[in-house]
């Protein structure tokens, strides 16, 4: 039995000092206290502590964390009562702060952001509260890790995520939304409307217009047609004229060429005469040769007529 107590013993301290050694794993960080004071904050890897002496006073998680806090009532500017809840993206940048620097780091946070929710949304209207999302955002999260700086903690993201106006406000909106949706489809309806009745009159325009040109082409055309016709009948006429004196003055060189005797010239003056003569001239201008001639014929019937006279 002589020997029991000291394996008994030897057991013991091996366990206490296997009880004391300690492996720190990745994105973790333990807090180390010695005799009741900050001894050491120890990263990833293998670590030793005196028994009885030293003491792991937190072990902090250096992953980066969100908190969902509960919906907040906060009052806007045209005094609106709304519910916001927010959604806070943190990371712990050193352990001591955030182990020895406030007692409940998340309650603070949460307390925090509800205070500077409400001094913001209390500066500004319900509409540009519910439009704005992306200010009031930035505007928390500058606010939130200015103030956790000294808490260790950095504020990465902060995020809105329900925006809960009263019921009758939501009344209130869906009634505006659907007028406005009724809005803007009158609108486009007339529109519409607008773009027909101007596409249809510019279609009428235009028709009306290609009927006009037509018209006017075929005028032209007819116009064109007609005057091809008249020179073409003057072209005839001129040429018929031409002719017709180009027989006369052919016949007239072949009379001249033939050296006619008087007796002749008088006889086709006399054809002439008779010609116009024929009852339809009111006045009838005798040549002198036919005077003569006419004297000639009376002179010579009536020697016929009477030869006792001869």
């Amino acid at each position: 039995m002589e020997w029991f107590v000291p394996v008994i013993v030897i057991v013991v301290l091996l366990l206490i000092v296997v009880s004391n050694i300690k492996v720190v794993p990745q994105s973790k960080a333990y807090v180390l206290e010695r005799l009741g004071a900050y001894a050491g904050t120890w990263q990833t890897g293998l670590h030793f502590k005196i028994p009885f002496i030293d003491r792991i006073a937190k072990i902090v998680s250096l992953k980066e964390q969100v908190v969902d806090f509960p919906p907040q009532p906060v009052i806007t500017k045209d005094n609106v009562t709304m519910r916001i809840d927010t959604v806070v993206f943190f990371q712990i940048t050193d352990p001591k702060l955030f182990t020895y620097g406030v007692e409940s780091p998340i309650t603070a946070i949460e307390n925090l952001s509800a205070t500077t929710l409400r001094n913001i949304i209390g500066e500004m209207e319900l509409d540009n509260t519910l439009t704005s999302r992306d200010v009031i955002n930035s505007k928390i999260r500058v606010i939130l890790d200015t103030a956790t700086d000294p808490w260790g903690i950095k504020v990465n993201r902060v995020e809105l995520k329900n925006i809960m106006p009263p019921q009758e406000i939501q009344d209130a909106m869906e009634k505006q939304m659907k007028a406005e949706r009724q809005r803007r489809e009158a609108i486009l309806q007339a529109e519409g409307e607008k773009a027909a009745k101007i596409l249809a009159a510019e279609g009428l325009k235009e028709s009306q217009i290609l009927a006009a040109e037509g018209e006017k082409q075929a005028a032209i055309l007819r116009a064109d047609a007609v005057k091809e016709a008249r020179i073409r009948e003057a072209d005839g006429e001129a040429q018929a004229i031409r002719a017709l004196y180009e027989a006369q003055a052919e016949s007239i060189r072949m009379i001249n060429e033939a050296k006619p005797e008087a007796a002749y010239i008088t006889l086709k003056s006399y054809e002439a005469f008779e010609k116009a003569a024929d009852g339809k001239a009111t006045k009838i201008i005798v040549p002198s040769e036919i005077q003569s001639l006419a004297s000639l014929l009376t002179a010579a019937k009536e020697s016929v007529t009477d030869p006792e006279k001869k």
